[in-house]
Formats: C-alpha cells, structure tokens, sequence
C-alpha cells in the first residue's frame, strides 16, 4: 500500500520540517519513503511545499498528480491543493488562517485551529505539527511511536524545551481529530459525506 501527503503553507509554517518528521517516521516504520521540498525563493514568508510518499514496497513515481491526503496552512495552498486530494481523500485545514472551504462533496475535510491549538505563545511552526498529529490519528501512514521517535531525532535531546512542544503539538492535533473517527463509517473510506470539523 502506498499513501502520498502534500503538506503546504508559508514559508516559517515548518512546512519542509514536518514533512521531515512524516519521512523520517516512516523509515522508522521500516517504510520505503520519498520526502520532496519544494519553496519559493523566500523561504520565510514565501511559499512553501512538500510531498512525502510512503509505501511497504518501491516507489515507482515521485510525481503526485493526487494525493491521499493534504494539508493546508494557508489561503493560497488552499486555492492551489485542494483539487490534487484524490475523491475520497483528506484535507486538514488550517482554520486559524482559512476561513474559506475546499467546496468540495467528495473528499473529506477536517478544519482545525492549528494556532490555538499549538498554544497562546508558541512558535508558528508548531501549528503544522498540530496538523500532522490529526494526520496520523486519522490516515495512520505511520505509527504514533514512529513520529515521537522521529521528532527527537530531528529536533535532538539536547534542545528538550523544543523537543516537549514539538511533542505536545503533534498531540494536540491527534486529540483534535479523534471526534472525526466518531460515525457509523470511517473517516478515510470516503463512504459518508464530507465533514467540515471546526476542532479546536
């Protein structure tokens, strides 16, 4: 099986380091994995994307013309990625930014205040770690273990007040994302209408 993620926002949102962990998390797992970075040439302030693919077995493409799962932390990517999530698929929206929907009936959307929950003083980057802890919770293209793993190797021991809100964020997500699990049919299966969660 193979699960393709584009993560998307400004550049400063920790795009790039939250793919990072996603990719890394997935050699963990003992996952075959491509983690692709792609910015605009401001990396602060600027636009900021990447695509990570995970699969059990080779990657025959690293080219995503749909993906599995997308997610958003900003108005542009939301008008940029939103048509690339395949019918069925997931799209985790920052709703501290975005006010606006995807539009779409066929997908399913998960709208977070990733800002709030990330905490009143915390780093912007934090926001995307929130948002790939509701990835993980409801896509699953990794384990729970694999990801904490991944952001203490990234982040490092010795940096331990970053490292715990790293941590705290992801968790936060995935708490913010578990009442979508709570229906008569998955989340991911795409066989119930799209659901627009303001969680947070």
């Amino acid at each position: 099986m193979e699960r393709s993620i584009v993560i998307a926002g400004f550049g400063g949102q920790g795009i790039l380091f939250t793919g990072h962990v996603l990719a890394e998390a997935a050699m963990v797992d003992g996952l075959e994995t491509l983690w692709i970075p792609s910015y605009g040439p401001e990396m602060r302030g600027g636009t900021a994307s990447c695509t990570v693919i995970v699969g059990d077995g080779p990657i025959g493409s690293p080219v995503v013309d749909r993906a599995d799962a997308v997610i958003v932390m900003n108005p542009p990517s939301l008008e940029r990625f939103a048509a690339v999530v395949t019918p069925g698929g997931l799209l985790i929206v920052n709703a501290s930014l975005i006010g606006a929907s995807s539009g779409r009936s066929d997908i399913e959307e998960l709208r977070l205040l990733c800002a709030e929950l990330a905490g009143p003083a915390a780093d912007e980057r934090l926001a995307s770690v929130v948002a790939l802890g509701a990835l993980v919770e409801l896509l699953g293209p990794v384990t729970i273990a694999s990801i904490r793993t991944a952001i203490g190797t990234i982040v490092g021991a010795k940096r331990a007040a970053v490292l715990e809100a790293d941590l705290a964020a992801f968790e936060a997500g995935r708490a913010a994302a578990r009442p979508a699990l709570d229906g008569p049919a998955s989340l991911i299966a795409g066989s119930r209408p799209a659901l627009a969660v303001e969680a947070g």
